[in-house]
């Protein structure tokens, strides 16, 4: 396992560690599935599943408590973004997390205003989660992830930590298809080494290029790179997500909604993400 040391200069701070100031909240509004195709409420529908009803009323609720941005659901069921106000282009990312168990979060880069459509890094820090992957928010729903994780219980069920998830259980296995996505995948036994039970976590993201090359590190522990140009996915056509997304675009915190499928096992009762120490770096 190779841990790597990353420049720490030249960052500004994007949370005062005090107020919100910087940032807004907007709900969870589902929109197309990718760029010019149909609502993603009606292929949820050809599935079955049903999204959150009027989502637009219930958004996440968001406060700072002792210096982090802590994220949880208002409504049970329902939830939202807490996005910058300001929009970036090449930048690498800094920030420490710490999540509930189980809370699905993550963070949006390029991220249109108003608008879920956005490249998503990974924090699914619940059964079968993805940490340190990527999603295509509005961009053909493609999932593009290293590995991932399930729930280390001792002998009275208590969760206690984290495992490599099985893909013969698991809620949603890992395929070669998904790994084949990225440029380079991080293994899970060195990011169950590196990544603490509850306790914070840095997470850094390296984001450069018009459809960009995204690179995450978990703990200093490279974890997933992605190809944004190049990824071959159905429905998936990069000139047409760089003309609807441009190269810039806002950074997003979530709070997952609950669904039909994961029901409470993808967002807890009453569970929480923290985020502080948020910082970024422009590149040129």
């Amino acid at each position: 396992m190779n841990l790597e040391k990353l420049d720490e200069t030249g960052f500004v701070s994007l949370f005062d560690g005090e107020s919100l100031a910087g940032w807004h909240a907007e709900p969870r509004v589902y929109k197309s599935l990718y760029p010019g195709g149909p609502d993603i409420k009606e292929v949820l529908a050809k599935h079955g599943i049903s999204p959150p009803a009027e989502p637009e009323k219930h958004p996440a609720v968001w406060h700072v408590e002792d210096g982090a941005i802590i994220g949880q659901q208002g409504t049970p069921g329902y939830g939202g973004y807490l996005v910058s106000d300001a929009a970036f282009g090449d930048f690498e990312l800094v920030m420490e997390a710490r999540p509930d168990w189980p809370a699905d979060t993550g963070i949006m880069l390029r991220r249109r205003f108003q608008d879920w459509t956005g490249f998503q890094v990974l924090l699914d820090h619940r059964e079968s989660g993805g940490i340190g992957g990527f999603f295509g928010n509005g961009l053909a729903s493609f999932s593009a992830v290293p590995f991932a994780v399930r729930a280390r219980t001792d002998a009275d069920g208590n969760v206690i930590g984290l495992e490599a998830d099985d893909p013969a259980t698991s809620m949603e296995p890992v395929t070669q298809e998904k790994i084949d996505r990225l440029s380079y995948a991080g293994s899970v036994d060195d990011f169950l080494a590196v990544w603490k039970w509850a306790d914070w976590n840095e997470i850094r993201i390296r984001c450069v290029g018009a459809l960009p090359v995204i690179t995450t590190w978990v703990n200093g522990l490279k974890v997933a790179e992605i190809d944004t140009a190049t990824i071959d996915v159905p429905d998936y056509d990069p000139k047409g997500v760089l003309e609807y997304l441009g190269t810039r675009g806002h950074i997003a915190l979530e709070v997952h909604d609950n669904d039909a499928f994961f029901g409470e096992s993808r967002w807890g009762s009453g569970a929480q993400c923290r985020w502080r120490a948020i910082r970024i770096k422009a590149i040129d």
